[in-house]
This record gives structure tokens, sequence and C-alpha cells, in this order.
């Protein structure tokens, strides 16, 4: 064999890829835990595992485009999602720093209708959130220079790209901050509240988002 090419048990590649997965409160979201192999030269571990995903889900993630934002303390970046299909699921992690993300559900008709769930993204559990196509998605920077990257399933488009205010009071979100410290875009607060952005007909419904998963889960 090769130098530099060292044949691995199975053993021991059963123990290097594993991550934890565990749904939240909003259907089709997912918190994502990876296991960490510290020595004294740093960390090692594997932050997205297709396969991994793909067992819960129920299909694999066919990613498009990769984003990152680098966010001042107190940045509130959301609520966003886009039309379904196709939508963007995401799988989202924070390199540096700490994030609280948040998923809300917002697809007219789902059993969990405006309630949301969060999960804290920092460089220390390393962990990633999954939130699939038709769900709101939303984060407050808890650091200076909190650093997010974003995996996603479809390129970016304007045209099919929506917000709702993530300071509406019928949604709640609890940030974790004194508001009066949060800095938030224009585009974010004039969007529509929940109630206004269902009125106006442009939030995706629960039976149109589960039947696009079907048809991805009969592709995979």
């Amino acid at each position: 064999m090769p130098r530099g090419s060292p044949q691995l048990s199975q053993p021991l590649i059963d123990r290097l890829s594993g991550v934890q997965i565990r749904e939240l409160s909003i259907p089709d979201s997912y918190e994502i835990t990876p296991k960490q192999f510290g020595d004294d030269r740093g960390v090692f571990l594997e932050w997205y595992r297709f396969d991994k995903l793909e067992e819960v889900v129920g299909h694999s993630i066919d990613l498009k485009q990769a984003n990152t934002s680098v966010s001042k303390r107190g940045s509130v970046r959301g609520i966003h999602f886009a039309d379904i299909p196709p939508s963007q699921a995401k799988y989202v992690t924070a390199p540096h720093g700490a994030v609280l993300d948040f998923v809300i559900d917002i697809r007219v008709g789902s059993p969990t209708f405006g309630q949301w769930d969060s999960v804290l993204l920092d460089d220390k559990d390393r962990r990633a959130i999954y939130i699939a196509e038709g769900l709101g998605h939303c984060f407050v920077a808890l650091t200076e220079n909190a650093t997010v990257s974003y995996l996603v399933t479809d390129t970016f488009n304007p045209g099919r790209e929506h917000g709702i205010n993530p300071l509406d009071p019928e949604i709640g979100l609890e940030f974790g901050i004194d508001l009066s410290e949060a800095l938030l875009s224009p585009k974010d607060t004039d969007a529509p509240s929940l109630a206004e952005a269902a009125a106006s007909g442009i939030l995706p419904s629960w039976e149109a988002a589960r039947a696009y998963y079907e048809t991805l889960n009969t592709k995979a």
C-alpha cells in the first residue's frame, strides 16, 4: 500500500462518522450535533453528512449554493422564506461566534402554524440546523462578528423571496437580548406581519409543502 494511504478499519470509520440528529418541535426541521475529536493540534468534526441527514429527512439534499454572513452583535436577519416549489431548504451552522437560530412554521394549515423553535449555533458545540422548504428562517447574532454559513438547495431568486417582520408579536420570537440593542434592516422591519402575509396569499400551505416533500422522497 502506498505511503500516506492507511487503510481504516470499519469500527474506526463508524466511530469517526458520528452525528446526533434531533427533530425540533416544528415538523421537518432538525438539530444536528456533530461528534468532535480533539487533541493537542485542535479539533476535527464532520459538520455535514448527507447520508445521515437523508436517513431522517427521507431524501438526499441537492445543494445548489453556499452563503456566508458576518454580523455585529444584536443583528437580526429574517424572517425569510421562498415560494414553494422549489423554495430553499437550508443547512445552517456558525463556524465563528454564536447566533440563536430560529425556524418558524409559516405553512398555512400546519398543526404548528405560527409556532417556532430555536437552536444555539456556536463555535463550541458546532451544531447545525436543517430547515426544510417552506419554513421561515431567522437568527440573532449573540457575539461580535458572528459568522453563519448556509448550504441551500436552490440559488437565490429575488422574485420568489419574501419576508415577515421578525418583531411580529403574534410570532413572539425570544431573542435573548434587549430589543433596544437589536439591529434590523428596513427590509425586515417593513415586512408584513404573519397575519398580513397570510391575508395576502404569499405564505406556503401545509398541503403544498407536504406534496413537494413527497416528490423529493419519490426521487430518492
